[in-house]
């Protein structure tokens, strides 16, 4: 049995990615949009990843069309500037059918047990945070939870900036190298709040002092001169690039990670 190839270093992946050339091999069709499954290949190497194009975009009540992609490429900017690589490599370019995001595709491994779950009501067990009280398909007492989990935390936090309203557990991949990677950002950097996530179990809660430095280093980042600030004027608006900046104060002002807004759903649906 051959050994897995090494995983690429993000200058090689990002190189790949911009370069490579695309072949499609399948649509994952649970997606609501158009989600391709292809290979890149350039100068001898080669890898999967998620290409989404603007022509495959369904058309939302909520969001600009033809914008999702372009967030997905925003959420892994903001990604970058944390430090916490929580998004996987992601471009925009053009592709076989037309200019889109193209994602590296995460190989997930199997875990003990997963990172969000859902247990007998009443059964949470150590280590993991209750989110929600529910039904199940039977009519069961059931709870909604997540791992207590310094990288789900990270997670929460960065979703809190990006305003992630489509963070379902099947959103949480784990990598072969132990990473927590968070996939499927398009419907982020709302002019609206519209945070809806399985993580909220640290709602109210003190956010970590290492969270509060990179939120920091993001408001400044956030000004007008930065890298950061560039590469998402290219790709949102100059009024959700300002609602961006006055997410992450208002995040510093409070010091606490965010609770359930009222009045609007605040558990993207399904939750896996």
């Amino acid at each position: 049995m051959s050994a897995a190839p090494a995983p690429l270093a993000e200058p090689d992946a990002l190189e790949l990615l911009t370069r490579g050339r695309i072949t499609v091999e399948g649509r994952m069709a649970a997606a609501s949009n158009a989600t391709l499954y292809a290979a890149v290949e350039h100068a001898g190497v080669s890898a999967h990843c998620i290409y989404k194009p603007v022509a495959g975009e369904r058309p939302l009540w909520d969001f600009p069309h033809g914008t999702l992609g372009r967030r997905e490429v925003a959420a892994y900017a903001v990604s970058v500037a944390t430090g916490w690589e929580v998004v996987p490599p992601t471009v925009w370019r053009e592709g076989p059918f037309g200019a889109g995001s193209v994602q590296l595709w995460v190989d997930a491994v199997e875990l003990e047990t997963d990172l969000v779950d859902i247990v007998p009501a009443g059964k949470v067990p150590p280590g993991w945070l209750p989110v929600l009280d529910a039904e199940d398909a039977r009519g069961g007492d059931v709870t909604l939870i997540h791992a207590d989990d310094d990288r789900l935390a990270r997670m929460a936090v960065f979703d809190a900036v990006i305003d992630n309203a489509d963070r379902k557990g099947g959103h949480v991949l784990a990598g072969a190298d132990g990473q927590v990677w968070g996939v499927d950002h398009g419907l982020s950097f709302n002019l609206v709040d519209k945070l809806r996530t399985v993580l909220w179990g640290w709602q109210g809660e003190p956010l970590p002092d290492d969270a509060v430095d990179v939120l920091r280093a993001l408001a400044s980042d956030l000004d007008g001169r930065s890298t950061l600030f560039d590469a998402l004027c290219e790709l949102l608006s100059e009024a959700e690039v300002a609602r961006t900046r006055q997410r992450v104060g208002t995040l510093l002002r409070k010091g606490t990670f965010p609770r359930p807004r009222h009045g609007g759903p605040v558990i993207p649906w399904p939750p896996f």
